[in-house]
């Protein structure tokens, strides 16, 4: 097996760079040699990874939105250089998310094979997503999705895998040696990104039309950032607001429900990691009706598919649950059950084999 090289460009503790850290795992235990690109000033999934050689890529996120895409187009130029020197003929080249464009165009004209993971489509604005996507679907050999949605949404080439994002068996044992402590208060939790588009706003608005339950947010974001983005604004006290957090168990552990709230016009889930992991403590789950966050969550099954631009109806189901124990429990098996599906020796065989052929 000849080297597989990975990319990714903003390493944190979001599921994109969490999968390819799960897929890294899986290729070094197999005896692959693996490096990655990826940036370096912030810790993330991809910071510590045994067996990887890591190669750091110059990037700098910046809120200005002219300065984001001037960072980001040198961060590709410089990127691209830094692989023409790097490849040989023979590597394979991961590109993971669609955004590292330069990777694409490096592994092109030094005859690599390239294999883009797609995990989103919502990419703004659209001029930007043609580009990207026209980029990878010049270059790409191979494509791999985390579900049927996007691969049917974006296809890429004719030579496409679906590649659910699953849970690391760590995490799942976890889970399931874990005493669900619920609290004497029903706990909504949310753990997201700290974007508009995901729905941030309507969480906090359902906050306050419920004031008899306990809403947990856990953003992707520093304490700065999140009293930046709600500097003025007053806030219920039962809505409790954390930053970046490594390790999510205990927020599993304690909550009642778990919830995505994505803006189904702004933001198509394409799979939906944390709902999976709240999955696997047996929190029934209310989602978007559109994405492939639908293939986790059944409706009126293990939770509910709901637009949160009814947040009235979103106060409605998590009120049906919580006072309906035998349903309550239902759902909870239910959303258990489907987790169980999503499983690490899955992913292993599969990722292995989308390599090797």
């Amino acid at each position: 097996m000849n080297r597989i090289v990975a990319i990714h460009l903003l390493n944190d503790y979001s599921g994109s760079p969490k999968v390819l850290m799960q897929l890294l795992k899986t290729w070094t235990g197999k005896n692959i040699e693996a490096h990655l690109f990826t940036s370096g000033g912030s810790r993330g999934f991809l910071s510590d990874l045994p067996k990887v050689t890591r190669h750091l890529i110059w990037y700098r996120f910046s809120q200005n939105p002219l300065i984001k895409i001037c960072n980001f187009f040198i961060s590709q130029l410089l990127l691209m250089i830094k692989l023409l020197l790097f490849l040989r003929r023979e590597d394979t080249i991961y590109i993971n998310t669609v955004l590292p464009f330069g990777a694409a165009v490096a592994g092109k004209l030094r005859g690599c094979r390239i294999i883009y993971h797609i995990h989103e489509t919502s990419v703004k604005p659209r001029i930007f997503k043609n580009f990207l996507f026209g980029i990878a679907r010049l270059t790409a050999s191979k494509g791999v999705f985390v579900s049927d949605y996007l691969m049917k949404k974006e296809p890429l080439v004719k030579n496409q895998v679906l590649l659910y994002n699953v849970l690391e068996r760590e995490f799942a044992e976890k889970a399931d040696q874990s005493y669900i402590i619920r609290s004497k208060e029903p706990i909504i939790l949310m753990i997201c990104s700290l974007k508009s588009y995901k729905g941030v706003d309507e969480f906090v608005k359902l906050a306050e039309i419920n004031s008899t339950y306990i809403f947990k947010l856990v953003l992707n974001a520093s304490q700065k950032e999140i009293d930046a983005y709600f500097k003025g604004k007053i806030l219920p006290d039962h809505l409790k607001m954390y930053p970046t957090q490594k390790d999510t168990h205990a927020f599993y552990r304690e909550a009642s429900i778990i919830v995505n709230l994505s803006r189904p016009d702004e933001w198509v889930e394409t799979f939906g990691l944390t709902i999976l992991e709240g999955m696997r403590y047996r929190l029934p789950a209310i989602v978007p009706p559109v994405g492939g966050i639908t293939e986790l969550v059944s409706d009126n099954k293990n939770g509910f598919l709901i637009n949160s631009a009814d947040v009235y109806e979103l106060s409605g189901k998590i009120h049906y649950l919580m006072c309906n124990e035998d349903i309550y429990q239902s759902f909870s098996e239910a959303a258990y059950q489907k987790s169980l599906e999503f499983s690490e020796a899955y992913f292993e065989e599969t990722c292995v084999q989308m390599i090797s052929i």
